[in-house]
């Protein structure tokens, strides 16, 4: 590659080919940064999560944050006086393309609204920084695909791209896995995820709201249009509208779903098939996405399946708590009714001789025999993200991008096969589960949560998806629903907001 004349500069460069959408080789001007010095590193979006990546860099030895992005100046000032009163100074961008801009900066951290992190991951990366993404690393599969790419080719030049599934860090898990693997409990039969957590309604509005005048709206909704804003808490509801979010199984899901594919051997290609149901129960309100989900996988030839279990209401009678431990929220008991095992958000792994649900594993009697130590939601995965920017490599293979992507693309793939799905009875939804023991028994308790709440899913009756079939090398879907399907797997960019090409 050419050395770039002195005459142009890197402000030059970066306009006439990275937001032009155009391929850019990587910069002869970057070079692997922090292997000798602190790593510089800008948190971009910290309203949520993004906070908790200020506060896991503060305590890494050799990295200093160096600047804040946030298309929020409430939040933007709130942080810059928390991080004065360490005696912290950094520099201020409300636009993530001209913080990347800044040849001081060698890494950034993505913790943005979702259906932005891979527009802005891609733009970092293009600039020659190293990028860690939260997760769903992607909010569609399209732009999934382009990142899975992006990661390949940096990867050859000492360049981090590090997703945000922190179980990926957690001994513990690494244990409870190679437990399972081990054959210690017997064959493999079905990998669970569950997330029980409370979702209320978020509201209905009567007519378009403003964004607050301290948010920068152009900026905020990226490749997006700059749409009506149609809820009433414009932070964070976002999640429960298509434009932005992915629902709980795009939201919680993907870490979940990211250990129930690990216990799998980590399948190189996704399903062959998938199929979800649910609907948003118990309430009418500006949310488009499910609060109750099943979804199942199936990657075929023999191959442990994988069933997801998302619940958003109460136990019984809809009575909303106050945290997931106060009695109202359901509980997933593996063993039965207060027997063995349970989970509320977390994993089970069932096996022919008994299973593992979260930090420990029990027989079929639901008697425990071991516990698994060290369940700490991986505390060193910010720091594993440091050491491989200083190791020019990363640290771990279980930091690839590809696991965050297959994480993503897992929940995309059922909320598509929920979206082009038709309303049914639940003698059809028993009908296409028949045969499988455990989504059959998982659907019964799904219903049987549903009539607790006062919801007659013969009357309010779930969204029914069809089974659609995957092609993993072309990363299309085939046969029935396919053109539908394959319409919502990618979406459109705003002028000024392509995805660059990352080459």
């Amino acid at each position: 590659m050419n050395p770039i004349p002195k005459s142009i500069s890197r402000r030059d460069v970066l306009r006439s080919t990275l937001y032009a959408g155009t391929a850019l080789a990587f910069p002869a001007w970057a070079s692997v940064a922090g292997a000798n010095s602190d790593v510089r590193v800008a948190v971009i979006g910290f309203n949520g999560r993004g906070a908790g990546h200020i506060g896991s860099l503060l305590k890494i030895p050799g990295c200093r944050i160096v600047a804040l992005c946030d298309v929020d100046s409430k939040v933007m000032e709130k942080q810059v006086a928390s991080l004065k009163k360490q005696n912290i100074e950094v520099r201020q961008y409300t636009d993530y393309r001209k913080l990347v801009e800044d040849k001081e900066i060698d890494a950034v951290t993505i913790a943005t609204p979702n259906h932005t992190h891979t527009l802005i991951a891609l733009t970092a990366l293009a600039a020659g920084k190293h990028v860690f993404v939260e997760k769903p690393v992607c909010h569609n599969i399209t732009e999934g695909v382009a990142l899975l790419k992006a990661g390949e080719a940096v990867a050859k030049r000492g360049q981090i791209l590090q997703h945000g599934m922190q179980r990926r860090s957690d001994h513990g898990w690494a244990e409870a896995v190679g437990f399972v693997k081990s054959g210690s409990i017997g064959k493999l039969l079905l990998s669970r995820g569950t997330n029980y957590k409370m979702r209320p309604s978020i509201g209905k509005v009567t007519g378009p709201h403003e964004a607050p005048a301290s948010v920068n709206y152009d900026l905020w909704s990226g490749p997006r249009s700059m749409a009506p804003i149609m809820r009433e808490k414009f932070h964070y509801d976002w999640h429960w509208q298509w434009a932005y979010g992915s629902g709980d199984i795009g939201n919680q899901g993907p870490h979940q779903l990211d250990v129930a594919r690990r216990v799998l051997g980590d399948p190189k290609k996704l399903p062959l098939r998938v199929m979800s149901f649910g609907n948003r129960w118990g309430y009418s309100d500006d949310g488009q996405t499910p609060n109750n989900q099943m979804a199942l996988y199936d990657w075929g030839q023999g191959q442990v399946p994988i069933l997801f279990d998302n619940r958003g209401l109460p136990a019984k009678d809809m009575e909303w708590g106050k945290s997931q431990k106060d009695g109202r929220m359901p509980v997933y008991y593996v063993t039965g009714q207060g027997k063995g095992g349970s989970t509320q958000i977390g994993n089970v792994f069932h096996c022919e001789g008994g299973y593992v649900a979260e930090s420990k594993a029990y027989d079929n009697d639901g008697t425990m025999i071991k516990k698994f130590e060290d369940f700490r939601e991986g505390p060193d995965h910010m720091p594993n993200f440091i050491a491989s920017i200083k190791a020019g490599k990363l640290v771990s293979p279980d930091l690839d991008i590809s696991h965050g992507f297959h994480a993503a693309c897992l929940a995309h793939l059922a909320n598509i096969s929920y979206r082009v799905g038709k309303k049914a009875k639940p003698a059809e939804i028993a009908e296409r589960l028949q045969g499988d023991k455990f989504a059959t028994a998982t659907f019964e308790n799904f219903a049987q949560n549903l009539e607790a709440d006062k919801i007659d899913i013969g009357v309010d009756q779930a969204v029914l998806g069809s089974w659609l079939s995957f092609n993993s090398d072309t990363y299309k879907f085939e046969g029935e629903f396919a053109e539908e399907a394959n319409k919502i797997a990618v979406e459109e960019y705003r002028k000024g907001f392509e995805l660059p090409v990352v080459a």
